[in-house]
């Protein structure tokens, strides 16, 4: 492999690690947080993988100083974290927790003292389970809720953080939790599905409308999960399957949120979002976004599948492919990273890219009071040839973070995989930095 170095990205490209409140900061109940969605999803049997909890995790909450000094330590410029809806607005809405307002402004001061931008994410996949308990993000109402919220993120965080992301992967957090019930709040169906797909749409916009109107100077992006999907064969029914599933994964989210609608002639079920719109749907369901968030891991092969209903197309797993994963079962497949860039860069409303979450789980190895992760760094090294080689041929692509800087909750998951750049003993919170870190560490000096 060639070697790479930073230069080649050129002076202004963002270098940076990713993390989620929920899964880091623990602390669940502390100083008056409310009960989140996920919260409430861990507390039910058979939902996360060994009754994994994520009451203290890293216990971030407590230890925040001591990780933003490694993230220092690690010379990355560059922390995007989530706010957690429920620590500064209990109830979802109304009274704000002043608690959870001064701890996220402890967080974002100690950033700026060590020379560390902070990036906010708005949501991170934690709804108030107050909120969901009215219908969630089947409830027109949320976009209410989510557009308060917001503002009150820009009103008590906005002097400082110049850097926002309105959601976190909506396609995840929509299908997983409104179709699948595989992630909180665990909700199945169409009849669940579609509405939550409409409001989230319209949501982001709001939510990012309110931060142009209260930080009109603030850089306003977004994130998506994708994943570069190829047919199995090039047969006509493989090449339709995978069209229709990269409708789903890839398009479903962006295309309104860029003024293109719904990817309906891909997906004829999504007609049935009509009956959720409203006048003056089309025009709310856009923003221009300053930049676009992507978060790429793998690529999916997808076959025509007559049993699958809505979309008849199934991914062929890669443990069935002979080819190498992640202990997530996913393909390491650098190429996907480019081919993802790529795509995104043909939609000309699109103005900056990030590649805002990147990484690899492997079975991490405790040695000698080391963690030689070279799977790791091999990944995260890959990719970056991936993600240069689009820069050099044109594409829009200005920053690239790491996920994740510490093991973590990973969501149904629970603690096995392991995506850090800093392993976490879950049981004395003590910290050690991967030789992935370090190399990360010397890429960055």
């Amino acid at each position: 492999m060639n070697q790479i170095n930073r230069a080649l990205f050129g002076a202004d490209f963002q270098w940076g690690v990713s993390t989620a409140a929920f899964q880091i900061e623990g602390a669940h109940t502390a100083d008056g947080k409310g009960e989140s969605i996920w919260d409430a999803f861990t507390n039910k049997k058979g939902k996360v993988r060994d009754a994994h909890r994520a009451d203290v995790a890293c216990d971030f909450y407590n230890n925040y100083q001591a990780d933003i000094d490694l993230i220092k330590q690690l010379n990355i410029p560059n922390f995007r974290f989530s706010i957690s809806w429920t620590r500064i607005l209990p109830n979802g809405i109304g009274a704000v927790n002043q608690a959870g307002i001064d701890y996220y402004n402890r967080i974002i001061d100690y950033c700026l003292s060590k020379g560390i931008e902070p990036w906010l994410t708005v949501y991170h996949w934690d709804l108030p389970q107050v909120l969901e308990d009215k219908g969630g993000w089947t409830n027109r109402d949320i976009i209410q809720w989510f557009t308060e919220y917001t503002a009150v993120c820009a009103q008590h965080f906005g002097d400082r953080v110049k850097y926002w992301m309105v959601m976190n992967e909506p396609s995840v957090f929509s299908g997983a939790g409104y179709f699948f019930g595989i992630h909180a709040p665990g909700r199945t169906g169409m009849k669940n599905f579609l509405p939550a797909i409409h409001h989230i749409v319209l949501s982001m916009a709001a939510g990012a409308k309110k931060l142009r109107e209260l930080l009109p100077d603030a850089e306003i992006g977004t994130t998506f999960s994708c994943s570069h999907i190829e047919p199995r064969s090039n047969s006509k029914r493989d090449i339709k399957a995978a069209d229709v599933a990269d409708a789903l994964v890839n398009r479903l989210f962006i295309e309104p949120i860029l003024g293109l609608g719904y990817p309906v002639s891909d997906i004829p079920v999504l007609k049935g979002l009509e009956k959720y719109y409203q006048p003056g749907d089309e025009q709310n369901m856009h923003f221009d976004f300053d930049f676009i968030g992507l978060q790429n891991y793998t690529r999916e092969i997808v076959k025509y599948s007559f049993f699958t209903p809505y979309i008849s197309a199934s991914l062929v797993k890669a443990k069935d492919r002979n080819v190498p994963t992640t202990v997530m079962g996913w393909e390491v497949y650098p190429p996907a990273i480019y081919h993802i860039l790529k795509k995104f860069d043909a939609y000309p409303q699109i103005k900056n890219i990030l590649i805002t979450e990147n990484g690899a789980a492997f079975p991490d190895e405790l040695i000698d009071g080391q963690i030689n992760d070279t799977k790791r760094t091999e990944y995260i090294e890959a990719n970056l040839q991936q993600v240069l080689k689009a820069k050099q041929e044109g594409c829009k692509v200005n920053g690239y973070f790491v996920w994740t800087l510490t093991d973590n909750f990973e969501w149904a998951e629970g603690y096995h995989p392991r995506f850090g750049l800093i392993y976490v003993d879950f049981d004395t919170q003590e910290r050690i930095v991967k030789a992935s870190g370090k190399w990360y560490a010397d890429f960055l000096k």
